[in-house]
């Protein structure tokens, strides 16, 4: 019979698939010996088979009640137990991390009749029925599917019945009051009264885990952090242990480095009388987890030493969460933390440094998206600002934009292009979408450790926390400082992730120091920058030391091509020429298109044939020595027109007021001729060279004779000739024919030797299919994936993705963007293929790819795995590239011990 059901005694933290990292995490502390306590995870498999048949799988529910009773042998206690009644907590756990998305239940087992045992047991009445109250109310939400606000309300009702803003001051008689209140909730909202069958209790909780893998929230989640959508949820089911206890009971969250900046020290928040869910909540602010070993110095002194084992054993950061019951420490989860850009790189080294890990680990322990977030802009530490307040820095970056007051304003300006700081009293789940949206985040309550901060972190937002000085009032959309400072809804604020600080109005920004140091221009003094610069060019230096990828950059102009080459580009793997002929030069164009003589035409061609010499020999000399992919024209013919409607209305003008233009007429005649219905499918790149050649002709005698000029200099310029959209071996010939006959014409005129290579670019599916021959007459292949996409999808992509994207991207058709990272089994198959026939064909053929995949991480892994010769991208993206062709070179090697 299949197993659905472990004990925390078996499995490891290498079950994740199986036991969710939850699950495999408790076993593994378990099988380490610490303090955990007992209990039994219900695997991802149960999950995927309820998710796909609409109910539990058969024998699930026996196995269930086989563990909880061998649970409540081993406690010595019985769930609903009316004198000392055993307590369960319900919680998600998917292999990967998703912090706060899907659903937890606290108190399983508490019914009207057990909380009277609960109290006499504890010695305490008003516990009793606070854990009471806090089953009803999670348990409303999570498995009945009653608005939250409907709880809080009668909670803040409440306290401020007691003139109190703390819950603690609340006593046992307020808690029954809240209980009975909460009931009536219940029964109003659903129709039924709360469950008092505690094995009821117990699997409505568990199929609501499973139900909340598909909740909104988690699948928002998912889709930003790409994570696939049919790996289903496990559920724990632990013995309850309680921090909510008195003073000498507590609940906190450490980290065994500080996950914002990767500083070694003790890090985290501890929350006297309280339970776990109070710390991720931020309904309290926390106290410093250094503020434990004034309070319990035992307990502080255990967890620190099981915080030094747990780092040890994972050779990593650790997020830990534990409980203190009465003077007891339990440890309740621990996990790989999530941790900031700048901590990752900065741990990765220092955990190389301590003997650790070794530098191929290293590598795979950060990635290019963390890379990129830490060449963001920084705010200008000269310029002005006023400082209204500060709290805990809980995510580093530097955020500006209107302040809003709930996640559907946030994503509805952001959706018309604004920038915007989400600002709440605390975060919860239901917040995602905004936090998506949102620049940055700012709470009045919570630390390092709430779920404001711990989403922002591994989003990449910048985030500040547990302002104090602040009071937000959501219903007002404002909140005041202290001082009377007043910031209303639309009011620009910015924010300081890496110091806590928020500052009222716009401040300036300026590049990041990680950007200069990319750029070989590091200050002397980088500040606390320092320690993540170090790591980054450490790090750097390992990437490029692995990687067989050559990382190119795609750029059209000198100032493009200095700036990749200083971010560490190995040439540019794409120059687009286009570019070149837009201002004034577009008219020049215009009439070498509609030229009807000769002399028109040869008249055009005199006046751009020194502006193209120009571009090119700026652009080579600033890549000099490095090869340099040029590719000839390529935009549709109408690009280069009048606009056809601006023309007539311009011809009807004339005629309607009798003085016709006929200059204007002419000209409308020809551009209707030349005027085509899908101009991106029509007369461009190699078609339009074929039956315009002297442009193509024009461009060649340009590279070539700039070529020749830098060469006579001394120079070693490497130009490459690129031609677009060939469909046909056949159209390669004609245009290499014309294009080597120009070369030696020049070579003879210069008397300087011209070996420039001439290859194609493979964006259209029947060029990928038809390669073996393509490559015959091409010396390269550079895959324009961007164009491959569309014509492989029948996507234009300027007209889908605001069209149907998003509802793809909901339903799930899509896990990302094909034109935001490859796509693998279909445009990455034609790749494939083109890349294998093409080296069949011609051995020393050299294979490239010139679309934006060529920076996007997950495409730059896919590249390497067929064995591509280089990638170009954005200069901007260089770095990630470097970084990623270095990490997809170590990726499928086995971990170091």
């Amino acid at each position: 019979m299949h197993q659905y059901v472990f004990d925390f005694s078996q499995g490891s933290k290498d079950d994740k698939d199986l036991l969710g990292g939850k699950g495999a995490n408790l076993a593994e502390m378990t099988r380490l010996g610490l303090p955990v306590p007992p209990g039994f995870t219900i695997t991802t498999e149960a999950c995927t088979y309820y998710l796909d048949n609409g109910c539990e799988p058969d024998g699930l529910a026996g196995e269930v009640g086989t563990h909880l009773a061998e649970l409540q042998e081993r406690v010595g206690k019985r769930l609903g137990d009316p004198e000392d009644p055993l307590l369960v907590s319900v919680r998600s756990g998917a292999a990967i991390s998703m912090p706060g998305m899907m659903e937890t239940v606290l108190n399983v087992g508490l019914t009207d009749i057990s909380v009277v045992g609960l109290a006499a047991r504890s010695g305490d009445e008003r516990f009793a029925w606070d854990s009471y109250r806090r089953l009803i109310q999670m348990f409303g939400t999570t498995v009945l599917g009653i608005r939250n606000e409907s709880f809080d309300d009668r909670f803040e009702a409440r306290k401020k019945a007691r003139k109190t803003d703390s819950d603690v001051d609340l006593d046992a008689s307020d808690m029954k009051l809240l209980v009975e209140e909460y009931k009536d909730i219940v029964f109003s909202e659903t129709g039924r009264p709360f469950p008092q069958d505690p094995r009821q209790q117990l699997d409505l909780a568990i199929r609501a885990v499973f139900d909340s893998w598909n909740i909104e929230r988690a699948r928002i989640y998912r889709r930003q952090e790409r994570i696939p959508d049919d790996l289903g949820t496990a559920v724990n089911v632990c013995t309850m242990v309680f921090g909510n206890l008195g003073s000498d009971s507590g609940t906190g969250v450490a980290f065994t480095r500080d996950p914002a900046t990767g500083a070694q020290g003790i890090y985290g928040d501890y929350l006297p009388n309280a339970q776990g869910e109070d710390v991720v909540a931020g309904i309290r602010n926390t106290l410093s987890l250094a503020e434990l070993e004034r309070i319990d110095k035992t307990s502080y002194d255990e967890l620190l030493d099981i915080m030094a084992r747990l780092e040890r054993h994972y050779r990593d950061l650790c997020d830990i969460e534990f409980t203190i019951e009465r003077g007891k420490l339990w440890m309740l989860q621990t996990r790989v933390g999530k941790r900031t850009a700048a901590a990752a790189f900065c741990i990765a080294g220092q955990l190389v440094d301590e003997g650790l890990i070794d530098e191929d680990e290293a590598l795979r322990r950060v990635t290019g998206e963390q890379l990129a977030q830490l060449m963001f802009p920084q705010f200008d530490p000269d310029a002005p600002r006023e400082l209204i307040a500060t709290g805990m820095a809980a995510s580093p970056g530097a955020a500006v934009g209107k302040a809003a007051f709930d996640s559907a304003t946030a994503v509805a300006w952001a959706d018309e292009g604004e920038d915007v700081i989400l600002v709440r009293r605390e975060t919860n789940p239901d917040d995602l979408r905004g936090m998506v949206a949102a620049r940055g985040v700012l709470t009045s309550r919570g630390g390092r450790t709430s779920h404001a901060a711990v989403v922002a972190r591994g989003m990449g937002r910048t985030c500040v926390t547990g302002v104090e000085a602040l009071r937000v009032d959501p219903s007002a959309r404002e909140f005041t400082t202290t001082d009377g400072t007043r910031v209303v809804e639309g009011d620009t604020i910015s924010i300081d992730g890496s110091n806590g600080e928020v500052y009222l109005g716009e401040v300036p920004v300026v590049p990041s120091a990680v950007v200069d140091a990319l750029h070989g221009q590091r200050p002397d003094d980088a500040g606390d920058q320092e320690p993540v610069v170090d790591a980054v060019l450490r790090l750097m230096n390992v990437a490029d030391e692995r990687r067989r990828l050559d990382v190119r950059a795609n750029a059209d102009t000198p100032g493009d091509a200095r700036r990749a080459r200083q971010l560490g580009a190995a040439g540019i793997g794409l120059c687009r020429t286009e570019h070149m002929f837009l201002g004034e030069r577009r008219k020049i164009v215009e009439r070498l298109i509609l030229a009807r003589t000769d002399a028109q035409r040869e008249t055009a061609l005199d006046e751009l044939r020194p502006l193209q010499r120009a571009d090119f020999a700026e652009i080579l000399q600033a890549m000099d020595g490095l090869p340099v992919t040029i590719r000839l024209l390529d935009p549709p013919l109408h690009e280069f027109l009048p606009d056809l409607t601006d023309l007539s209305v311009r011809v009807a003008v004339a005629e309607a007021t009798g003085n016709p233009d006929a200059e204007a007429a002419e000209l409308l005649a020809e551009v209707q001729r030349l005027h085509e219905q899908n101009p991106m499918l029509g007369m461009r790149g190699v078609r339009l060279g074929l039956v315009i050649p002297e442009l193509f002709a024009l461009q060649v005698r340009a590279i070539a004779e700039a070529t020749a000029e830098l060469r006579a200099q001394g120079h070693h310029p490497l130009p490459e000739i690129m031609v677009p959209l060939v469909a046909a071996v056949q159209e390669l010939e004609s245009v290499r024919e014309m294009a080597r006959g120009t070369l030696e014409d020049v070579a003879r005129a210069s008397g300087v030797e011209l070996t420039i290579p001439i290859g194609t670019m493979i964006e259209l599916p029947r060029a990928a299919m038809t390669a073996k021959q393509i490559a015959e007459a091409a010396e390269f292949f550079s895959f324009g994936t961007n164009d491959l996409t569309q014509t492989a999808w029948g996507f234009s992509r300027d007209d889908v993705e605001a069209a149907f994207f998003p509802a793809y991207l909901e339903q799930g058709i899509f896990g990302v963007s094909p034109f935001e990272s490859i796509d693998a089994e279909g445009v990455g198959r034609l790749v494939s293929i083109a890349a294998w026939e093409g080296k069949e064909a011609r051995s020393d053929l050299k294979i490239g790819i010139c679309g934006e995949h060529g920076g996007d991480p997950a495409s730059v892994h896919f590249f390497e795995s067929i064995l591509l010769d280089y990638v170009s991208c954005s200069p901007f993206r260089v770095p990630v590239a470097r970084l990623e062709a270095g990490r997809a070179r170590v990726m499928d090697a086995a971990p170091s011990s």
